[in-house]
């Protein structure tokens, strides 16, 4: 009974960390902290995991300090995303309307930054949309990007 647990709880970590994965690109401080790290705007890459093709790139806060270096600061809900066809679209599985794409934990257990995808069929478009969540209030701070399909050619 103990081995199930611990095997369930190992593959919950590590669709959470499957799901979070993104490539820091570059940061800049904010303001400067005298014990630890300097808050900081962090630009990172992800690609979508389900359809080849498409990258978004989202920027968003990170707190320094003390309680940002040993990890129990509250993030802000503040976040921006653009996301852009970057080669030929090929969806590799089945997609979900409204599908988690990105998620990552913004305090030591209530919030969470995710970024969630629709398809707008009419329109032939993809739409990223980021926002955070927390366990009993949310935040309206959100953004959009869309990635219209179009027929991608090689050089």
């Amino acid at each position: 009974m103990k081995t199930n647990i611990l095997i369930a709880t190992l593959l919950c970590w590590a669709a959470i960390i499957a799901t979070a994965h993104a490539e820091e690109i570059g940061s800049v401080d904010t303001e400067f902290k005298f014990f630890g790290p300097d808050h900081k705007i962090v630009v990172e890459a992800f690609d979508d995991p389900k359809i080849d093709g498409i990258t978004c790139h989202l920027s968003r806060t990170r707190k320094g300090g003390f309680k940002g270096m040993v990890g129990l600061a509250e993030e802000t809900s503040d976040a921006s995303i653009a996301c852009r066809q970057v080669g030929p679209i090929r969806v590799k599985e089945k997609l979900k309307e409204g599908e988690r794409v990105f998620s990552e934990s913004r305090s030591l257990i209530f919030k969470k930054l995710q970024v969630v995808r629709f398809f707008d069929e009419k329109r032939q478009t993809y739409i990223y949309l980021v926002y955070s969540d927390r366990v009993i209030e949310g935040s309206p701070h959100n953004a959009i990007s869309t990635v219209p399909i179009q027929s991608w050619s090689s050089p």
